[in-house]
């Protein structure tokens, strides 16, 4: 996240040369480069496409076309937040070992035919396919549509040797996550530093920040269509263990954005803005159950930073307005992430309009190293009772490298001052203890 324009989500978000690179595998069977051979599937890539071997660290990017190879590493390096333009990728991994991804669709594939959708469910044009027959998990990532990366997918799937006749062979059972894992509740009150990063950090990377770093509270992309990285680590359990460990955790949408894309854009039209802020809190709340995130957590919608006020202060409040009634009747707590020079001063002017429409936390970003929530740092009025009270966190520090406990992610830095039992009940309901 960052509070300054589309260019620099974009451009930040590259990796070096050591991370990010065609690499060379085994000699494909045809002297055509673009073929590519991976558990039994060839897969005939379109021009352009990169291969990407995963390495410890390297990212999965969503705004590149490619193919991605291999089970995902820490992916530490990660940087950007938000992506104007989502690509078509694809992720091949062996299904032993593929993490039980709780934040996106999962279809089973026992046949040799990939089924074709519409759309995946939850806004966040992401879905996997296990494929049974090549001991492979596929995850697909889109812009517009699933279409050109699942008949990549299927063409592949359909070339593969019919089994050999006799008993079908036993082919491990990929873990999967819980269908209705428990809610909990994963926001205890919390005054102090926090972070946020692209991907979730693994296991050992949580304990150890845990253990020797300033931070008590973590920002976690559930998903949305502008999310820029992918999630292997996100599941219902690690949620749990962080819940368990601790944590405040601060699940954020990467929905439609103040920007001109008819994948990720948002309407400038505040009806139909309204609209897709409703829509884009269906997909939040389908993510937080999945989760396990109790009714009662405080989701954040991630809008950025625009500089025409003029064309977007309307469709921007008619967006974040429509995201929080719905998620109130939805059971579920409303914040919104905006940058304090745009988005922030847009809520401030149109606060006294509607109020209970409002977000119930505001999440400012202004990089200015100053780690307070006071109205100026927040970019809000002089002594206003706008979002007064545990109410508010300031993003103080954009991307940089942080190392504690021998341990380096890039992250996002805040001041967060949130207390959900302080925000009053939504629809009868308080956070569970």
């Amino acid at each position: 996240m960052a509070p300054t324009t589309p260019t620099r989500m974009l451009l930040s978000g590259l990796l070096g040369a050591t991370l990010l690179f065609p690499v060379p595998l085994a000699a494909p069977a045809a002297a055509d480069a673009r073929i590519i051979d991976y558990h039994g599937l060839r897969l005939t890539l379109p021009d352009g496409w990169r291969v990407v071997d995963l390495d410890p660290t390297a990212c999965l990017r969503l705004d590149l076309p490619t193919l991605y190879l291999g089970h995902a590493g820490t992916q530490s390096a990660c940087t950007g937040r938000a992506v104007a333009d989502r690509a078509d990728t694809l992720h091949l991994e062996p299904l032993d070992g593929a993490p039980p991804r709780a934040d996106i669709p999962t279809i089973d594939v026992r046949g040799a035919a990939v089924p074709p959708v519409d759309e995946a469910p939850a806004d966040s044009n992401e879905l996997r396919y296990e494929l049974r027959r090549a001991g492979v998990m596929a995850t697909v990532s889109y812009g517009a549509t699933p279409d050109l990366v699942r008949e990549l997918l299927a063409e592949a799937a359909r070339a593969l040797p019919a089994p050999p006749p006799g008993p079908a062979p036993t082919v491990a059972e990929p873990a999967l996550a819980p269908a209705a894992p428990k809610p909990r509740n994963a926001q205890e009150p919390f005054t102090g530093e926090g972070f946020d990063a692209c991907t979730a950090p693994t296991q050992k990377a949580m304990d150890t920040w845990r253990a020797d770093s300033p931070f008590g509270a973590i920002g976690v992309y559930i998903g949305g269509r502008a999310r820029a990285c992918a999630q292997p680590q996100l599941t219902a359990g690690w949620v749990e263990r962080q819940t368990a460990a601790g944590w405040h955790l601060m699940p954020i949408w990467v929905g439609r954005q103040p920007w001109s894309n008819s994948s990720s854009g948002l309407s400038t039209d505040p009806s139909e803005a309204d609209g897709q802020g409703r829509s884009a809190a269906d997909g939040a709340v389908e993510a937080a159950r999945s989760l396990g995130l109790a009714e009662g957590t405080v989701l954040y919608n991630d809008l950025e930073n625009y500089t025409d006020r003029a064309l977007w202060d309307a469709p921007v409040v008619a967006y974040l307005t429509g995201w929080t009634q719905r998620l109130h009747e939805l059971g579920y707590r409303s914040a919104a992430y905006v940058s304090a020079s745009s988005g922030a001063k847009a809520l401030s002017a149109h606060h006294h309009q509607a109020p209970e429409a409002m977000p119930d936390v505001l999440w400012v970003a202004r990089w200015n190293l100053s780690a307070s929530v006071s109205d100026a740092d927040m970019g809000l009025p002089e002594a206003t009772a706008q979002w007064a009270g545990p109410r508010r966190a300031h993003q103080f520090r954009g991307d940089h490298d942080a190392t504690y406990g021998g341990v380096t992610i890039n992250i996002d830095r805040n001041w967060v001052e949130v207390d959900p039992a302080a925000l009053g009940p939504v629809g009868g309901i308080l956070p569970l203890s």
